[in-house]
């Protein structure tokens, strides 16, 4: 995993691409299918781990707070927070799983604030505030809104419907303002979790060879990336909210986006 401090000023003319040596931690807030045709309770899976190189998972703590934007309003889910064991390849680890009631048409924008995570690695703490995206019956009613979070990454094309080929664009907030030369850690779900097993599926991709892809937004905050494959991508801001320190340590507060992308058939 790269170090989490944010790129150089002078890099942030446009969205790059530059591979780094390791591999990166990603909050992952999954449910198989993200365009929903019937109205029902949709389980979610709180996992932190390396979806990409089906690697090691990490021990979450009970989240700060769950919930999800239906049309504006607030859907508190944290009473439906249950810890579960997540099985990776190599390990298990704490996680979560949720259930998120998806009743009317439109979409839910799903956020997750999980408790900072200690990297002993790296001696800092970790917090990715994530967010991923349901829709019911095609209709746009939230997703390109940003949420108010302390950092977040605001789509700029659909997240639940991105096309194989095409690219996908975010604008990373912090308090609501760009955040000019932010690296922005893109990984694939190479391994998505077994709903019934909570456990990890054989991975479809290998990472690349030059390690983690980055991109770094320009000087509005936007990263642009383009799509090859099918499946759940995750783009992950490093640093870039606005608190800097927990527990007496160095704080990383990451914003995390999850998009599915589809083949053109």
């Amino acid at each position: 995993m790269i170090p989490r401090k944010t790129a150089l000023a002078s890099l942030a003319a446009a969205a790059l691409l530059a591979p780094v040596t390791a591999s990166a931690h990603f909050q992952l807030s999954y449910t198989p299918e993200v365009n929903i045709a019937r109205p029902g309770d949709v389980p979610v899976k709180l996992i932190f781990w390396h979806p990409f190189e089906n690697g090691h998972v990490m021990d979450m703590g009970p989240p700060l707070d769950v919930y999800m934007v239906h049309r504006g309003e607030r859907i508190d889910l944290m009473d439906s927070v249950t810890p579960i064991t997540f099985q990776g390849a190599n390990n298990s680890a704490a996680a979560f799983e949720v259930v998120a009631p998806v009743k009317r048409s439109g979409d839910y924008v799903l956020v997750t604030v999980p408790a900072p995570y200690y990297e002993e690695s790296e001696d800092i703490y970790i917090q990715q505030i994530t967010k991923a995206y349901l829709n019911r019956n095609q209709m746009p009613t939230d997703w390109m809104e940003p949420q108010g979070l302390p950092t977040e990454i605001v789509p700029l094309n659909k997240p639940t419907n991105v096309i194989v080929g095409s690219t996908f664009s975010g604008q990373v907030l912090s308090d609501g303002a760009p955040v000019a030369g932010a690296e922005v850690e893109i990984e694939f779900m190479a391994s998505e979790p077994d709903m019934e097993a909570n456990a990890t599926t054989e991975p479809t991709a290998q990472p690349m060879p030059g390690g983690t892809v980055v991109a770094v937004t320009d000087a509005n905050g936007v990263f642009t990336f383009g799509i090859p494959k099918a499946g759940f991508w995750g783009f992950a801001a490093l640093g870039s909210g606005p608190a800097t320190e927990h527990d007496g340590k160095e704080l990383s507060q990451d914003a995390v986006i999850w998009v599915r992308a589809f083949d053109m058939q």
